[in-house]
């Protein structure tokens, strides 16, 4: 079916990362397929085209008339190198003869893959049943639909660049418009509960950007990521003053249109200007974080809008002067107080917008050297208030009372002294606070690491004594000094010249240490740490390759000193820990100042990836998230009760939750923190963990094992429900997901909390319920009532049942309410008395 398109529009469905494709393909003019039609990424596929940019194009659906001009198309795509591609909808331009022409570099705007590219002669099928499945070769499945079974007739790419599957009655069955990535065409929404996604960089097109832009109950917000995300532009809506929930917002031609449930099909809400379009027009969330409208004039694509730009003023950006920069009149500097010691100093002297680092790291296991640096007249490019009514004094402690907390940002009155705090886990650009605009006062306490010193007791009065004893005191003293000073001298240098050796002995001696990797050898291996794969309070992870080809995972430590014996105690016992359920360490590097491990890699990272920002490529059914929940379970089970040393974990959630190629989960981070003795029944800590998964123990003197089993719970909660525990985009009212579940608990209706974007999830709800009692009942304020984890196991796995008299009455402790800075960790009276390891979050 030929279908004439006048305006200046045609999709690609198409294969990005950075990468190349090649695909057997309809003929050019045709946008629909039939069931049991497949397509081959292979060399001698036709429809290819090879642009100057280094991008190639393999369309298999192309929607447009004859004549010049952009379409959309789909199909396979690579951008560089070659090795991978993505299945994609892009446009393109056409010629006289409605072939796809060299000019106008194809505009990606969907990708199916871009999480988990494929290679050379991978396959996309629409198969028998309606389901669309990329395959790579080997027949491993990159990305579906999951549209089996939904009386799928055929597929079809529309005028407005949408790629739907559909049934005999023409209804869409599935659609790209539900699943968007970073880009909005015209005529597209974004919905509550869908957001777009900046890619990593300009060349590298995957997920994985800092930035993401989302509608809210207020309106539209853009997100730096961290824990938790931190807004940083934000739209309301101008008719949400009765509480209603807004729809979507729109791409028009000549605006971004806000509607709400109400006013529809009526105006708009609220709009924001764009230019009219007078050929093909996209809008984008580029890698900076910024929303730009980019189009075809006339032979050559060009940025017309940046939607942001009237918000932002110089200062105002996340990132304008890079981490912990200080952004004064669009001038960066680094943050210094009126301590003499230099805390901060510039990544590139000759590029101070890259940003400042932290000259001593902060360790969490050094807590107790934590301090304030105090920069006054100093605000934040964003805040949401943690607490209310308070002063900077309280302020700081609640700060100083959570090792995830990098900094206390202070508002207060202009006229009084008493104001709010925000906690961010994460520090990015810090601005000087303009009075006469904000009408607030702010200062900014940034957390940092003292540098421990030897102060000299002060002298006394000098006593007045014969010049003759003086002189001759002063004399032998300064012979003395001398000898001590040479001694020392000679002691430094041969500690410096043997001390090496030293610790090589030791290394020597300790048994079952796994495999030890030179620093420089690790370097090479990770290409000098070129690609992070993330970082946490300890450290940064970046992707290495050992000489047999095997992929590996380098956390990099931070902040440890000299070899110390309980790093190595540390590493050999996680080093002899094996569990098909726990990330694997390969080996480790104890080189001079140098502390790197190295973990098993895994391709499908972290759990959080998969059930919060649901992957184009690939949603998880409810049988791979059932398997994941019983994977975590024996994992924790491993650590608790079965290896040689009790280890609790203290640090629970999604992003420590890795997974295989084959979607196995992995509990991960669970060493090095403190190693417990035989002989010792308790130890003290510092508060440990993430907000939102702490158990209320924390807030007193005794913490067991069953604080992960509460993090436990709350992980299986997000698992089912598909959102984080705690979401600051929401109403305040559905903000904390343990007070949403305890409401619904109450009305008898927790088959509301299921995730709604996810089918298959929605057909298993009796199920989803009784998994849901599994989490309360890890819930549970007295830690004595909730399960073990292997108890939790048994009842997964059908040999026992669910406590049945389960107490719905918890909740998240607030941070407001923490007085402790040490609480003691026990050994539970429900376990033998085994000498534990507590590991601390990373």
């Amino acid at each position: 079916m030929n279908i004439t398109w006048n305006s200046c529009f045609v999709v690609v469905v198409v294969c990005i990362n950075y990468f190349c494709c090649l695909v057997n393909s309809q003929p050019f003019g045709y946008p629909t397929a039939n069931l049991s039609t497949k397509w081959t990424n292979s060399p001698s596929a036709p429809h290819s085209v090879d642009f100057n940019d280094g991008s190639t194009v393999r369309a298999i659906l192309l929607r447009g008339a004859l004549g010049f001009g952009p379409r959309y198309a789909c199909g396979f795509f690579c951008n560089g190198d070659c090795d991978t591609y993505l299945f994609a909808i892009y446009i393109v331009q056409t010629n006289s003869g409605g072939g796809i022409t060299h000019g106008g570099f194809p505009q990606v705007v969907w990708s199916a893959n871009r999480d988990n590219p494929v290679k050379l002669n991978a396959t996309l099928d629409l198969t028998s049943d309606g389901d669309l499945i990329l395959r790579d070769v080997g027949g491993t499945i990159a990305w579906s639909t999951n549209t089996g079974g939904k009386s799928v007739v055929g597929l079809s790419l529309t005028e407005i660049g949408n790629l739907v599957l559909f049934d005999k009655n023409n209804n869409t069955v599935w659609e790209s418009f539900d699943h968007p990535t970073d880009s909005l065409v015209l005529g597209q929404k974004l919905v509550l509960g869908q957001e777009l996604a900046a890619s990593v960089s300009v060349s590298n097109w995957c997920r994985g950007g800092l930035y993401s832009l989302s509608v809210t109950n207020q309106g539209l917000a853009a997100f730096i990521e961290s824990n938790p995300p931190q807004p940083y532009y934000e739209a309301t809506f101008n008719g949400n003053k009765t509480g209603k929930e807004p729809s979507y917002v729109r791409f028009l031609n000549g605006s971004l249109a806000f509607y709400i449930l109400s006013s529809e099909p009526s105006q708009p809400d609220r709009v924001i200007s764009v230019p009219i379009a007078s050929s093909a027009q996209y809008m984008r969330l580029d890698n900076d974080g910024l929303l730009r409208v980019y189009e075809w004039i006339p032979t050559e694509w060009k940025e017309v809008a940046d939607i942001f730009k009237e918000y932002f003023r110089e200062c105002d950006y996340p990132l304008v002067c890079g981490n912990y920069g200080l952004c004064s009149r669009g001038i960066c500097t680094c943050p210094s107080g009126e301590s003499e010691t230099t805390y901060f100093e510039q990544i590139n002297n000759r590029q101070p917008a890259l940003g400042c680092s932290e000259r001593t790291p902060l360790s969490c296991g050094a807590s107790e050297n934590h301090s304030f640096m105090e920069l006054n007249d100093t605000t934040y490019f964003t805040f949401r208030s943690d607490l209310e009514g308070i002063d900077s004094e309280k302020c700081k402690q609640a700060c100083l009372q959570n090792c995830s907390c990098k900094a206390a940002i202070f508002r207060y009155g202009l006229n009084s002294s008493i104001g709010q705090c925000y906690l961010p886990s994460e520090i990015f650009s810090l601005e000087h606070n303009d009075k006469q605009r904000n009408h607030y006062n702010s200062t900014a306490y940034v957390k940092v690491q003292k540098v421990l010193s030897i102060v000299s007791p002060p002298s006394g009065r000098k006593k007045k004594t014969n010049w003759i004893k003086t002189i001759l005191a002063i004399s032998l003293g300064s012979i003395s000094g001398l000898f001590v000073l040479i001694g020392i001298v000679v002691f430094l240098f041969w500690k410096k010249n043997n001390s090496g050796d030293i610790e090589e002995d030791y290394l020597d001696q300790v048994p079952g240490l796994p495999t030890r990797f030179s620093y420089e050898d690790l370097k090479v291996k990770t290409e000098s740490f070129k690609t992070k794969l993330g970082e946490g309070g300890f450290g940064s992870v970046f992707e290495g390759t050992l000489t047999d080809g095997m992929k590996i995972a380098v956390k990099r430590l931070d902040g440890l000193g000299q070899i110390k014996k309980s790093f190595l105690a540390g590493v050999e016992t996680i080093g002899s820990i094996h569990h098909v359920n726990l990330v694997r360490l390969i080996g480790f590097c104890a080189e001079k100042s140098h502390r790197l491990l190295v973990y098993e890699y895994m391709p499908n990272g972290s759990l959080d990836r998969w059930i919060f920002h649901c992957s184009d490529g690939f949603v998880l059914r409810w049988q791979q998230r059932k398997k994941i929940i019983l994977d975590i379970a024996k994992g924790l089970t491993y650590l608790h009760q079965d290896c040689r040393q009790k280890i609790v974990h203290l640090d629970i959630k999604p992003q420590n939750i890795l997974l295989d190629e084959n979607f196995n989960a992995k509990v991960a981070d669970f060493g090095l923190s403190k190693l417990v003795d035989r002989d010792q029944s308790q130890i003290v800590t510092t508060m440990r963990g993430t907000p939102g998964y702490l158990a209320p123990e924390w807030l007193s003197s005794v913490i067991t094992e069953k604080v992960d089993t509460y993090s436990f719970g709350v992980v299986v909660l997000e698992i089912l429900c598909g959102r984080k525990n705690v979401d600051h985009s929401r109403p305040e009212e559905d903000m904390h997901l343990l007070s949403v579940f305890k409401k619904k608990a109450e009305e008898g209706h927790l088959e509301d909390l299921i995730d709604k974007y996810n089918e298959d999830m929605q057909i298993h709800g009796e199920e989803m319920v009784n998994m849901m009692k599994v989490a309360a009942w890890c819930f549970q304020g007295d830690f004595v009532k909730r399960p073990s984890m292997s108890m939790v196991i048994k009842v997964l796995e059908g040999v026992s049942e669910i406590e049945h008299n389960l107490d719905y009455n918890f909740s998240n402790p607030p941070l407001a309410k923490v007085s402790q800075q040490e609480v003691h960790v026990c050994l539970s009276s429900t376990t033998p008395l085994l000498p534990s390891v507590l590991s601390g979050p990373r």
